[in-house]
Order: structure tokens, then C-alpha cells, then sequence
């Protein structure tokens, strides 16, 4: 059977659990961009031998203790959390584009940020513009037809029942289909960094 050998994403993220940093804290500490880090700790990029080095020192740490830091292995572990999403008890924020529900928003670090958005502009012109934050997102419509426009791909209209799942830092715009007076989507966002996350969701209710 062939042994797993440690790689550099391995260890970064086995060192990140130790401190009990965030991605972003992550970042902030090493001098590396989050998504650069990103794609490191998911074996997609590596650091040359410079780069380590710059890195231990950022880290305050010697070449031989990073390279001592074991990967953290994969552990199923049962958290036995649980949060009803009501609407009565969501998170409500009000913008120009959505008037938007957040919800289960007691429930800390969560991997997903479930929300439910009526969608207020009419036009990518009213809109503002394209968002973009990390992750990655889907969107279900709840009710009417929203018009999805994106940085790279033609706009898509989706009706009732139909849903796109995106890549967050692409450009983006949900607004109402030509002819619709009225839309609700369900939206589950993703992130690294799940704060980071929900400051970039409420900030982008008003963007322009």
C-alpha cells in the first residue's frame, strides 16, 4: 500500500489548525494572499525553497519545525449542531437590490450561509454592477424569474424551480426577468473564511 507522503498544503494547514487561524489570519500572518494560500493548502500550487524560507520567518518558526508539523488527518467528528431557519427569527438587512433574510445566523463558523433574498432591482444599470466575493454560491428561485448576469457568460433567465450554482468571485448580478414584477431566491453560500463571507454578502446589498 502506498504511503501518503506530507505535502506543503498539508503542513500549512496542519500548522493553521495548531494557532487555530482562519484562513485569513492565515494570510495575514505568512505575507501569502488568501488565494494563494487557498490553492496551496489544496496541493493546486506549491512554494519554492525562497518562498518557505520567507515564510518560516514571517512565522517566527524554524525551517526544521515546519517541516516537523504533521498534516492534521481527516477526522469525521459529530458536532451535533442544529439551527431551524424561520424567518421570524432570521438576520433581516434591507438594500437597494435585496431585501434579504439571513438565516440560522446564531450558529457561528458555519461552512454555509443560507440566505433568502427578494430581489429588488430591475436592471443590471439599477443594480449597480457586478459583485464579487470568495467562494462559491447557488441560487434557487423561489418564486417569479430572476435574469442572472455574469462576468463571462451570456445573461440566463431563471424561472421558478430553477437554480445556478457559480463561482462567487466571478462578476455577478441577480435581478428581476424582463416582464416579472416580483422574485424570491434561496441562496447557500460557501467560503473559506465564513466571517469574511457574510461582511462581503451584507456589504454587497448596496453596492455599486
Amino acid at each position: 500500500m502506498k504511503s501518503q507522503q506530507p505535502t506543503i498544503g498539508g503542513l500549512l494547514r496542519s500548522l493553521r489548525a495548531r494557532n487555530q487561524w482562519t484562513l485569513k489570519q492565515m494570510s495575514q500572518h505568512s505575507g501569502i494572499p488568501l488565494s494563494t494560500l487557498s490553492k496551496i493548502e489544496h496541493d493546486r500550487l506549491s512554494l519554492t525553497y525562497d518562498k518557505l524560507l520567507q515564510l518560516s520567518q514571517r512565522l517566527d518558526i524554524s525551517m526544521s519545525e515546519l517541516f516537523a508539523e504533521t498534516p492534521t488527518p481527516p477526522r469525521r467528528t459529530v458536532t451535533a449542531r442544529r439551527s431551524i431557519g424561520r424567518i421570524r427569527d432570521a438576520m433581516r438587512v434591507t438594500g437597494k437590490n435585496y431585501d434579504s433574510y439571513y438565516l440560522c445566523s446564531e450558529l457561528r463558523r458555519k461552512r454555509m450561509t443560507p440566505v433568502i433574498s427578494h430581489i429588488r432591482a430591475r436592471n443590471l444599470k439599477e443594480f449597480g454592477g457586478f459583485v464579487r466575493r470568495s467562494g462559491e454560491e447557488f441560487v434557487y428561485v423561489l418564486k417569479g424569474a430572476v435574469a442572472l448576469h455574469t462576468e463571462y457568460y451570456d445573461t440566463t433567465v431563471l424561472q421558478t424551480g430553477e437554480g445556478s450554482y457559480i463561482d462567487s468571485n466571478m462578476g455577478q448580478a441577480y435581478v428581476l426577468a424582463e416582464g416579472c414584477d416580483a422574485a424570491t431566491v434561496l441562496a447557500v453560500c460557501s467560503s473559506d473564511d465564513n466571517e469574511e463571507l457574510l461582511a462581503s454578502l451584507m456589504a454587497s446589498q448596496d453596492e455599486a
